[in-house]
């Protein structure tokens, strides 16, 4: 009687402690679903300003027709991409692509000083600032799943609770991540 009194309270301490590692993973895991749709979302956003300024930049820039293209093919890339590795390397080709595109739009003064193009420029800092924090916050939460996957005691609960660790959102190109260098 006695080790039957003892026994339950020590099950029961077993039990919460199994749901609680369970749940623990299971929210992190929809986190980090949740952080790469956010990050899916701002690329939306900024592939949805593309168009606009891609014919902006037209109107000025007619011969500059293979940097159109490239932002074109790259959004649509970018578009269709799924998962992480794939998302990823399409962001890094268009990011390159939109480089390029502003790239020229410098060399025209009547386009830098329209209100339209300063506008949809202004759009798009704003929305790869907002891709940037989505990033780092898919990251982070990928950390923290990750940490909850690979250590004892929720290990032992990553199975059952159909999580594994997760790939980071990485720039593929090596070259992204070089820090640009501005000349006034």
């Amino acid at each position: 009687m006695k080790i039957a009194m003892l026994l339950i309270p020590l099950v029961l301490i077993l039990i919460i402690w199994v749901v609680a590692s369970y749940n623990s993973l299971v929210r992190v895991n929809i986190a980090a679903d949740e952080a790469f749709a956010q990050i899916e979302v701002q690329l939306k956003r900024r592939a949805d300003l593309i168009p606009n300024l891609v014919e902006t930049v037209k109107g000025y820039a007619t011969h500059e027709k293979s940097t159109l293209d490239a932002v074109i093919s790259a959004r649509a890339k970018a578009t269709s991409a799924s998962g992480v590795a794939d998302v990823a390397a399409a962001d890094g080709q268009l990011t390159t692509a939109l480089r390029g595109l502003l790239a020229v739009a410098e060399s025209y003064p009547d386009l830098k000083a329209s209100a339209n193009f300063l506008s949809l420029q202004e759009e798009l800092s704003t929305t790869e600032n907002k891709v940037a924090f989505a990033r780092q916050f898919y990251n982070d939460t990928v950390r923290s799943l990750n940490q909850a996957v690979k250590t004892f005691p929720s290990s032992l609960f990553a199975g059952m609770a159909k999580v594994s660790a997760r790939a980071f959102y990485e720039i593929e190109n090596p070259t992204d991540r070089n820090v640009p260098n501005v000349k006034f």
